[in-house]
């Protein structure tokens, strides 16, 4: 297992990196190989404009949709598991509106600072997405398990739910005090400051160590609650701990991307006909995967209508809506 991981791993990087290199060369701004080494080199003065483009620009960016695409993969493959479903995701699950909500709410409750922002910002989604994915696991839960219909019509009324609720909050309250939020919800990967980046990867590696600590328990988990027990899992400890992490992953992203969707449900499902349904397997490879998969499309998303830009949400939806339906048929045979 371990040797497969590390392949896997060591694949999965190189792929990221080539991607990563593209991404610093693509872009309204065209830049040579020269170029770029000069500025990476510090060759390039502070208030340059190949400066500015590459490191206060492009990396920045870069990092940004490396971090929400594994964090959404990550939070994918734990929503995944805990629903024994591969059709669970985030958007699906309507988790991500719920913290769309909680965004918004954060974003209307003051200002006392960069980092307070953002802590209060993402404080708030981390809630919404809690609320919205509770409420999914109870409408949803059938004794313990969760058939198809039910958990897509639950994620679908908690998802218009919580939209609806963000559509009275826009309604209600002057639209340049939210900042852009239109643009926002449709989900937009920006370059972040530092602190921002950092607050954003702190979050991402709390919620993704949850997680990968519990893979083993989860692979265990497959097996049934009853069997989990009988071998000294306690599963309602590992399903709180995974929930309250992907909830915690999902809200990360919300709050500095806006709500992107479908990256939790292609890409584990990508590596698990890759790899099989090994956890212990999945989560980090996810991690790594999810990252290469948004830096794809939010370059796509930068490049496709050059000099303006495309919201990366809509790129994905483009990718998964199909994806989903391909899922659902077969799983159910026919719609």
């Amino acid at each position: 297992m371990t040797r497969r991981l590390v392949g896997a791993l060591a694949t999965l990087a190189a792929i990221l990196l080539a991607v990563a290199v593209v991404a610093v060369f693509l872009g309204s701004a065209r830049l040579s190989p020269l170029t770029v080494l000069r500025t990476l080199g510090g060759g390039a003065g502070a208030d340059s404009t190949e400066n500015i483009v590459i490191l206060g620009l492009r990396l920045p960016r870069i990092a940004a949709a490396v971090l929400a695409g594994g964090a959404l993969a990550v939070a994918g493959v734990g929503f995944q598991a805990l629903t024994r479903n591969p059709l669970a995701e985030p958007s699906v699950l309507g988790v991500s509106a719920g913290a769309s909500f909680g965004v918004v709410v954060g974003q209307l409750v003051g200002s006392s600072g960069a980092l307070f922002d953002t802590v209060r910002v993402a404080a708030f989604g981390f809630g919404g997405a809690l609320v919205a994915g509770a409420a999914v696991y109870l409408i949803a839960s059938v004794h313990g398990t969760f058939p198809i219909q039910t958990l897509l019509l639950a994620g679908v009324i908690v998802g218009i739910f919580f939209g609806a609720a963000v559509t009275v909050l826009i309604s209600l309250v002057d639209i340049d005090r939210l900042g852009g939020v239109v643009h926002w919800l449709l989900g937009n990967i920006a370059p972040l400051p530092a602190r921002s980046l950092l607050v954003f990867a702190a979050l991402a590696a709390a919620g993704f160590a949850a997680i990968v600590s519990q893979a083993r328990e989860l692979n265990v988990l497959a097996l049934g609650e009853e069997a989990a027990r009988q071998l000294g899992i306690d599963a309602e400890r590992v399903k709180v701990q995974v929930f309250v992490a992907a909830a915690l992953l999902t809200a990360s992203v919300v709050a500095f991307a806006g709500p992107i969707g479908f990256v939790g449900l292609i890409v584990p499902h990508m590596l698990r006909l890759l790899l099989g349904p090994d956890n212990r397997l999945l989560v980090p490879t996810a991690m790594v995967g999810g990252g290469a998969f948004l830096l794809v499309a939010d370059t796509i998303a930068r490049n496709a209508v050059a000099p303006a830009e495309l919201s990366v949400g809509i790129i994905t939806s483009f990718f998964g809506a199909p994806f989903f339906v391909y899922l659902l048929r077969t799983r159910r045979g026919v719609l």
